[in-house]
């Protein structure tokens, strides 16, 4: 049985990116939301080998440490040419100083060394999954994903990461090029679009419904 959220809760991230849209997503459920990093929390190595797997690590760390509800993603890109690489990788491509040009280039040179020109060769998607951890080991795990194309050079300075060379089919418009409201704000303000959006509308459903 899903548990609802209620209270303060902890968003396990030091991403300022993902904090901002964590932060927007909470927000209209009344959820006062406090970051791993205002905590000072530490952040604690991913060794999971699957998206869901770092997201329970970071959940679990941080409601251990601070005694409270604690919400965290794992999320990345996947490129269909590259055996979908980057995957749980994603943000370990852009190095430690979070240079994500520098990953992008490094996937774009992926692509070309395959000969994916094309837009049917460089499809891929993003994936998010999220994990609500609570101190007495209760957890909730939601996973979203939206498909694309990525394209070069990459368009727009909005989002962050991979968004500038991630085009959502059915759009015009990279996730470097769409406002907040377009990217991952929900109805009626926006579609849901994005791959955290979409995992974050399954969990509302099952742990926010209480706080419409």
């Amino acid at each position: 049985m899903h548990r609802p959220i209620t209270g303060r809760l902890v968003i396990a991230t030091h991403n300022k990116g993902k904090l901002a849209e964590m932060r927007d997503l909470l927000a209209r459920h009344g959820v006062e939301a406090v970051s791993a990093s205002e905590l000072n929390l530490p952040e604690p190595e991913e060794t999971g080998t699957t998206f869901a797997a770092n997201a329970r690590l970071k959940a679990e760390a941080a409601a251990r440490a601070s005694g409270m509800p604690a919400f965290a993603d794992d999320s990345g890109l996947a490129v269909d040419a590259l055996d979908a690489a980057p995957g749980i990788y994603s943000a370990r491509w852009a190095g430690e100083t979070k240079d994500f040009r520098h990953a992008m280039e490094k996937v774009e040179a992926g692509l070309r060394e395959r000969d994916c020109f094309k837009p049917e060769q460089r499809k891929a998607h993003f994936v998010s999954v999220l994990a609500v951890a609570w101190p007495d080991g209760h957890l909730e795990e939601f996973e979203g994903r939206v498909d694309g194309t990525l394209v070069w050079p990459p368009r727009g300075e909005k989002g962050f990461g991979y968004d500038p060379m991630f085009l959502p089919d059915g759009f015009d418009l990279t996730f470097g090029e769409m406002t907040a409201d377009q990217k991952h704000g929900l109805p009626p303000q926006g579609q849901g679009l994005s791959h955290r959006a979409r995992a974050f509308l399954k969990l509302a459903e099952a742990c926010l419904a209480r706080q419409k």
